[in-house]
């Protein structure tokens, strides 16, 4: 099974809380007692609302009416039993958790802070969900009868599944905070109660008031995708609780009084996920109490970079992951506040100066051509800067540890040569992976804004290419930077990095001590880097059809080839194909090239794991 999609799995359905929630809750007769009372409730009203309707011989109109009116109460009724039941489905998060050992013990297993509270969340849920599913054939028995459209049957049940997701979100993450305790299962119900009565009374209000959408201002009001009851009688009473038409309200009121149904839904999903981001945050740091507490007189400023108190003996504990060599080479270099400063900075400063590149290009200040000079300076220097620091961090990592006598110890532990080297290139890419995002964010923003037009900027953002001396062919135009850079950019970056990253680690096992290390592997990849850039840049410019190909084996020749991909790529671009088989062409060669970077990188490391125990012990003993 490949990895991601075992991972994906223990999110949900195979996550150890979620199936120990739903077996243990299926086993109960309480839940069954519940479904069976629900089903029965929907069941009687639908056939009341069918029998008190009949009168006597009936047209197929009457029947489709009463068919219609029968769907309705028993869809009001679903809304009302759901946000009933799902607060006392969910009430058992707060109680059960509510207690510190419960949460200790949790702790203490492997699970990540994720599956903590996803398998609470959708091993609760998954009870509310059944209900809805379980009366689904009861809805499809209306469409015998007509006047019931399959889509109003549908959203019906997205606005139900909607409010149980948020009633659950709101339920984990009071659990997760740890401020609630038993006492407030019952504030948690009467809350729900009180939301859906209140938004209920202020709707009927500016309804009185016609400030409502519609002719006399009675139709939808704010209040309508705040409230699931309400959002359902917009769906399914459009005539008597008329909506605004689109476009008459601007922004999110207009979003609100148009869509209602819609907005109720997005609303809603938004809100549980970002209850959720919250809960994932706080789960394992004692709850929303500890980023407000003093928490022994730690700063603010060095919790929130994970750090503590200044001189103290105990730091907060960090997990450490499957491979604790990859955790102590993406960590430890950021034990100080002002190495976390420093790499942050760099990030921050790194985006906000591409974002103004942009926003000076779009009011004129910067040419086309300046343009492209400066993403073309500032990518370079980025990358030199990233490669270097890889480089520094890289030749350093081994011949270090071997100095400082690390290196013997690590070789007393279980840790194999194949997953410490995997753990130093995994530790190594993570902590240079923000940096990576600099330059490919400069890029991505660039090419967004060319693949928008560029807001109808004055002079928009299509460079005149003039023809040849002596071509038949007119002039053409080309965007000042192609859209598909921030696609090309991680493709080339990543596995460049990783090999420079890799063969720092080969100089820095060979090599005797640090200053040998850091010279053998600035030497090698800046001799290979250089070949490869000046010969993929002549081949771009000379060789048609698969010169682009090459021009994307170096970073820096893949640069130069999105921002002037005319002059760059002028073989292929000026031929029969076009610009459009330059860019298939350039595509095709940064996937080979993240697939040479990948191979090489791999082939060195199964190089150095054949020979690691003979090196270290030839080396044995040298400072």
């Amino acid at each position: 099974m490949p990895v991601l999609l075992r991972w994906l799995l223990t999110l949900a359905p195979l996550n150890p809380i979620a199936v120990r929630l739903v077996q243990n809750g299926s086993r109960r007769s309480r839940h069954l007692y519940i479904r069976s009372i629900y089903l029965g409730v929907l069941i009687l009203v639908l056939l009341w609302v069918l029998v008190t309707s009949v009168t006597g011989q009936m047209s197929y109109g009457a029947l489709a009416q009463s068919g219609a009116a029968s769907f309705t109460w028993i869809a009001y009724l679903q809304i009302g039993l759901i946000c009933v039941l799902a607060p006392v489905f969910m009430a058992g998060a707060i109680a059960q958790e509510a207690s510190p050992r419960t949460w200790e013990v949790l702790l203490t297993t492997p699970l990540t802070s994720v599956q903590i509270v996803l398998g609470n969340l959708f091993g609760r849920l998954f009870f509310i969900l059944a209900l809805l599913f379980a009366s689904l054939p009861l809805f499809a028995l209306t469409q015998y009868f007509g006047g019931v459209p399959g889509s109003a049957i549908f959203a019906s049940y997205l606005i139900a599944g909607s409010a149980a997701l948020l009633v659950g979100a709101i339920a984990i993450a009071l659990a997760v905070s740890r401020l609630a305790g038993r006492r407030a299962v019952f504030a948690f119900y009467v809350a729900v109660v009180s939301y859906l009565a209140v938004t209920a009374g202020i709707d009927v209000f500016l309804r009185s008031k016609g400030l409502g959408a519609g002719p006399g201002g009675v139709g939808v009001t704010p209040m309508t995708g705040l409230n699931p009851f309400l959002a359902l009688h917009a769906l399914l009473n459009p005539s008597r609780y008329p909506r605004a038409e689109p476009g008459v309200v601007q922004g999110l009121r207009g979003w609100m009084l148009a869509a209602p149904v819609t907005f109720w839904c997005v609303a809603s999903v938004l809100l549980s996920f970002l209850l959720i981001i919250v809960s994932t945050f706080t789960v394992r740091s004692g709850g929303i109490g500890s980023l407000t507490g003093d928490q022994a007189g730690i700063p603010w400023y060095r919790r929130l970079f994970g750090l503590g108190g200044a001189g103290a003996d105990h730091r907060p504990p960090r997990p450490v992951g499957s491979n604790p060599i990859a955790w102590r080479e993406s960590t430890a270099r950021n034990a100080t506040l002002g190495r976390i400063i420093a790499r942050w900075t760099f990030v921050a400063a790194g985006i906000l100066f591409g974002l103004g590149l942009v926003v000076l290009f779009h009011r004129g200040t910067l040419s086309h051509e300046d343009f492209r000079l400066a993403l073309l300076t500032t990518v370079w220097g980025e990358l030199i800067v990233i490669t270097l620091v890889a480089i520094n961090m890289a030749s350093t990592a081994i011949s270090r540890e071997r100095e400082d006598g690390t290196l013997d110890l690590l070789l007393t532990t279980p840790i194999t040569p194949s997953s410490y080297l995997f753990g130093k290139l995994r530790g190594l890419i993570a902590y240079l992976l923000p940096m990576l995002a600099v330059p490919v964010s400069t890029l991505a923003f660039a090419g967004l804004y060319v693949l928008a037009g560029g807001f109808e900027r004055e002079g928009g953002v299509l460079v005149t290419i003039a023809a040849p001396a002596g071509a038949a062919a007119a002039a053409a135009s080309e965007p000042v930077i192609l859209p598909e850079a921030a696609l090309l950019a991680p493709l080339v970056f990543i596995p460049f990095t990783a090999w420079c990253v890799m063969t720092g680690l080969h100089w820095s096992l060979k090599s005797k001590g640090t200053l040998s290390s850091v010279v053998g592997t600035v030497a090698v990849v800046g001799i290979i880097a250089g070949i490869v850039g000046l010969c993929g840049s002549k081949s771009g410019v000379e060789i048609p059809a698969i010169g682009p190909s090459l021009a994307a084996l170096s970073p820096a020749s893949l640069l130069h080839a999105i921002c002037t991909p005319s002059d760059s790529l002028l073989a292929t671009s000026s031929g029969t194909g076009g610009l459009t088989s330059a860019r298939v062409s350039l595509f095709v060669g940064a996937l080979v090239a993240a697939a040479i970077y990948t191979g090489i990188t791999f082939g060195i490391h199964a190089n150095l794991v054949r020979s690691f125990d003979m090196t270290v012990r030839r080396l044995a003993g040298q400072r």
